[in-house]
């Protein structure tokens, strides 16, 4: 296992280019900040009665940055997944094709049971699905929405552990080398070791170290 703590552009700095064969991630995406404020999501605070948070958000202006480093250290005919909500989408599309990937789809996340909000309440989310060369997918019989539970361990953005296996299944192979620079509650990187992949991850957050670390201690 390894997992550092840093930030997730410096960290991507010291990665060789084109070293790396899938990165999926899930940033804290500034627009989390808005629904932090009106109190639509009080998972991102550790407590009701607390201000603490579970982790900083990453702001809009740096996706650029971290964008290019993405792309660097992918290997040629690679894949990249972006877990992000709507707003985010717009932002971030035509950063990345500027760059040069190839955005392909928005996959949608159905999370089954709705969420807080106000206007058609939410049950999904997007993940971009973005190429660097060409590489196809390694069934090409999966849906374009996935449906998997949400999850209630604790932390406030946490995956599934099976949706990210579709993913890294989708574009990857045994023994390839998996990252995610934003690895949160850990899922991914779970999800690359139950299907015999290497990985790195990277997180800023003490919070998200010690629910990881304690999460692979439980199991």
């Amino acid at each position: 296992m390894q997992i550092f703590k840093e930030d997730a552009v410096d960290w991507l700095t010291t990665l060789a280019d084109a070293s790396v064969d899938l990165l999926v991630t899930d940033p804290p995406y500034e627009s989390l900040e808005k629904h932090r404020k009106v109190g639509t999501t009080t998972r991102l605070k550790v407590s009701k009665s607390s201000s603490n948070q579970w982790f900083d958000i990453f702001p809009n202006d740096r996706f650029e940055s971290l964008l290019k480093e993405v792309f660097r250290v992918l290997k040629n005919n690679a894949h990249f997944y972006l877990f992000c909500d709507q707003e985010t989408m717009f932002y971030i599309k035509p950063i990345a094709e500027k760059i040069g990937f190839k955005f392909w789809k928005p996959i949608v996340w159905d999370k089954i049971s709705i969420g807080m909000g106000y206007h058609y309440r939410s049950r999904h989310e997007f993940i971009l699905f973005f190429e660097k060369g060409k590489r196809k997918l390694n069934n090409l019989g999966v849906p374009d929405v996935l449906e998997f539970k949400r999850v209630y361990r604790g932390y406030p953005t946490e995956k599934p552990v099976k949706l990210l296996e579709v993913l890294i299944s989708q574009s990857s192979q045994i023994g390839d080398l998996v990252v995610d620079p934003f690895f949160g509650s850990g899922s991914t990187l779970v999800a690359a070791k139950n299907l015999d992949r290497q990985f790195l991850g990277c997180d800023i957050s003490d919070s998200a170290h010690i629910h990881f670390l304690n999460r692979v201690i439980e199991t």
